[in-house]
């Protein structure tokens, strides 16, 4: 059931978006002329490495920088980037590697083959599903470029500030995820980006009613300033 709405909705969202998503992927291209798409390498299922593609906010060979972690006011990202980036349109290409079967349209977020090598025991579950566009950690952590914003050390942060929230967060997807949590988390993605407060409620809701832990729970709400997780 969650296969056949991931091929529903994907491929009546890219139908929908090809004129919008072409003329994106144009001005893209007429900014250096190169490819509009960032394709990366991601672990998928099992940690099976696949092709993730998104639409390019960043300038030619960004990768190369050796700095993985994005902040709000990395110089990496181009003009148009900052834009793109604000309204998730780069995500909306992964809708294809969802049509694949490379992804889902809710699970834990794909990281990269590197940073899934240095996984904990307790953070391989998320390989146990699909890896999604969108998922919980997804919306409380959607402003993740500010809150590396101005980081001298973006890599360092993100693994101290959002990983082990992000993780934690991803765990609890599987262990409760099915058709209606996946189409009440795709609504609150969108809500968060016009309504931010309004989607971390619907958030703190649903880990209410999982029972999860309280400093969990608390770190979703985003009211306090995040602080390094301490096991």
């Amino acid at each position: 059931m969650r296969r056949l709405l991931d091929i529903l909705v994907a491929g009546v969202g890219l139908a929908i978006l090809a004129l919008p998503l072409g003329i994106i992927l144009f001005l893209v291209w007429r900014q250096d002329r190169h490819s509009p798409f960032y394709i990366a390498d991601r672990a998928g299922i099992d940690g099976v490495p696949f092709r993730m593609v998104k639409i390019r906010s960043m300038v030619i060979n960004a990768d190369k920088s050796g700095v993985e972690s994005t902040s709000a006011n990395d110089n990496r990202i181009t003009a148009l980037g900052h834009f793109i980036r604000r309204w998730k349109i780069d995500e909306l290409s992964q809708l294809w590697n969802v049509l694949k079967g490379d992804m889902s349209l809710v699970g834990p977020r794909p990281n990269t083959i590197k940073e899934v090598a240095t996984y904990a025991e307790w953070e391989r579950v998320l390989l146990t599903v699909r890896p999604g566009i969108t998922d919980l950690s997804s919306i409380v952590f959607s402003d993740e470029g500010d809150i590396l914003k101005n980081s001298s050390d973006p890599d360092g942060d993100y693994t101290k500030l959002i990983r082990p929230w992000k993780g934690r967060l991803g765990v609890i997807y599987v262990q409760h995820g099915n058709v209606l949590v996946n189409i009440k988390l795709i609504a609150l993605t969108v809500a968060a980006i016009f309504d931010k407060p309004r989607a971390l409620n619907g958030v703190a809701a649903m880990l209410a009613s999982y029972g999860a832990d309280a400093t969990l729970s608390e770190v979703a709400k985003r009211e306090r300033p995040l602080q390094e997780f301490t096991s």
